[in-house]
C-alpha cells in the first residue's frame, strides 16, 4: 500500500502543496519547526481523519485561513484509490471524499488508506496511563477488521448513553443500555484478548532484536469472562450499585489495559526512560505486522525523528528492520543526514518553512 501523490492546502504552516510522492518514500530533513512533522500529519490524516496529534480540525486549519483540504492518491492491491477530506470554519462537518464521491459516514471512509506512525510521544504507550495503550488497541483493531470498527462504535455510543443516564441518576434508564453494551463489548474484549495472546511473544522477541537484555512480556488486563456476552448481565448487576454512587459504568473494556513488562517489572513503574522507549518501538513493529497481515498488504510506515536518543547499534538494527523500501513506503523525518543510520537509503526532501526546497 502506497501514497503515490498527496495535496494538502491551508494545512498547519505548509504552502500549498501538490506532489508525487517516491514509491520507497522519502527522508523530511529540516530543523526544527520547518514543517516536517506536518507533512508527515498531513499524509496520515486520510488514515483516520483526524490528526494523527490528537489536534482538533481547527488546530489543524492554518490559522486565520478558510480552513483546510487534503487529497491522496493511493495504490493497493485493490488498485488505485482517490481521497479527500475539506474542513471550513463554521461547517456542520467536514466533507470526506473517496474515489470522487462525497460519504456520509466516517467508518465507510476510515481504513482505505492505512499506515503506522511513530511520533516522539508515542513512548507514553510504555510509560504512560492505561488509556494510552487502549487508544493503540481500538486504533490498530479497528484499521485491521471493519467489524472491530463497528462495534467499538456501538460501544462507545451505549456508554455514552448508560453514563448519561447515571449522571442524573436514572438507575432505570441506565439499564435500558446493558444489552447494548453486552452486545457491543463482547466483540472487543475477543478480539482484544485474541490479539494480545498472539502478541505475547512477539513482543519479548522484538525488544531482544532492539538490544533489551530482559525478557519482556506482555498480556491483557481485564475482565475476560466480559468476551461471552451472556456474563454481562451478572457483571453489571453486581457493579449497579457502585455505578449509581459514581455516576459511571465500572465495568466494560473501556476500563482495561494491557500490561508490560520487562525482567518481570511492569515498565510502565519500573522501567528506564530507554526500556519504555524500546517497548513503545515494539508495539508499534507488532502493529505494522498486525495490519499487513489483516489487509494482506504492507501499511506505509511514518517515522518522527524515531533515531533520536538511540545508540549507534540500536539505530542500525531498528533501520535494518523498518527500511525495507521494496516491500514497505517509509516517510522519516530527521534534523540532519549525519542523524540518519547508514542503513537509510530513501529519497530526500529539505523542508523550509514548510515548503519541500
Amino acid at each position: 500500500m502506497r501514497l503515490r501523490h498527496l495535496v494538502a492546502r491551508g494545512f498547519r504552516n505548509l504552502e500549498a502543496l501538490d506532489r508525487d510522492v517516491p514509491e520507497e518514500g522519502v527522508v523530511l530533513l529540516g530543523a526544527n519547526g520547518q514543517g516536517k512533522t506536518n507533512l508527515l500529519e498531513a499524509v496520515y490524516y486520510p488514515v483516520l481523519f483526524r490528526s494523527l496529534r490528537g489536534a482538533a480540525d481547527q488546530e489543524v486549519a492554518c490559522f486565520g485561513g478558510p480552513g483546510f483540504h487534503v487529497g491522496a492518491r493511493i495504490e493497493s492491491g485493490g488498485g488505485p484509490r482517490q481521497l479527500a477530506a475539506t474542513w471550513q470554519p463554521g461547517a456542520r462537518r467536514k466533507r470526506i471524499g473517496v474515489d470522487g464521491s462525497e460519504t456520509g459516514r466516517l467508518t465507510d471512509a476510515i481504513g482505505t488508506w492505512v499506515a503506522v506512525a511513530f511520533l516522539p510521544g508515542d513512548v507514553r504507550l510504555a510509560g504512560g496511563s492505561a488509556g494510552e495503550r487502549r487508544h493503540f488497541l481500538d486504533r490498530m483493531l479497528s484499521l485491521a477488521d471493519r467489524e472491530y470498527l463497528g462495534a467499538l462504535v456501538a460501544y462507545r455510543s451505549a456508554l455514552a448513553q448508560r453514563n448519561a443516564a447515571l449522571r442524573l441518576g436514572r438507575t432505570d434508564l441506565a439499564g435500558a443500555f446493558d444489552r447494548p453494551l453486552a452486545d457491543a463489548g463482547a466483540p472487543v474484549v475477543r478480539a482484544r484478548m485474541a490479539w494480545a495472546a498472539g502478541a505475547a511473544a512477539r513482543f519479548g522477541d522484538e525488544l531482544a532484536a532492539l538490544g533489551e537484555r530482559d525478557t519482556g512480556s506482555l498480556r491483557y488486563h481485564g475482565r475476560p469472562e466480559l468476551a461471552d456476552a451472556g456474563a454481562w448481565g451478572e457483571a453489571l448487576e453486581t457493579a449497579r450499585s457502585r455505578d449509581a454512587a459514581r455516576r459511571l459504568t465500572t465495568v466494560g473494556p473501556h476500563r482495561d489495559d494491557v500490561v508490560l513488562e520487562i525482567g518481570g517489572r511492569e515498565l510502565r513503574t519500573f522501567g528506564s526512560t530507554g526500556q519504555q522507549r524500546s517497548a513503545a518501538i515494539a508495539l508499534k513493529l507488532i502493529e505494522l505486522d498486525t495490519l499487513a497481515t489483516a489487509r494482506g498488504e504492507e501499511p506505509a510506515l511514518l517515522l518522527d525523528d524515531v533515531f533520536a536518543e538511540l545508540d549507534a547499534g540500536r539505530q542500525e538494527r531498528l533501520a535494518r528492520r523498518l527500511i525495507r523500501p521494496a516491500q514497505r513506503q517509509v516517510f522519516l523525518t530527521a534534523p540532519r543526514t549525519d542523524e540518519l543510520p547508514d542503513a537509510v537509503g530513501l529519497p530526500v526532501w529539505r523542508m523550509c518553512e514548510g515548503r519541500i526546497d
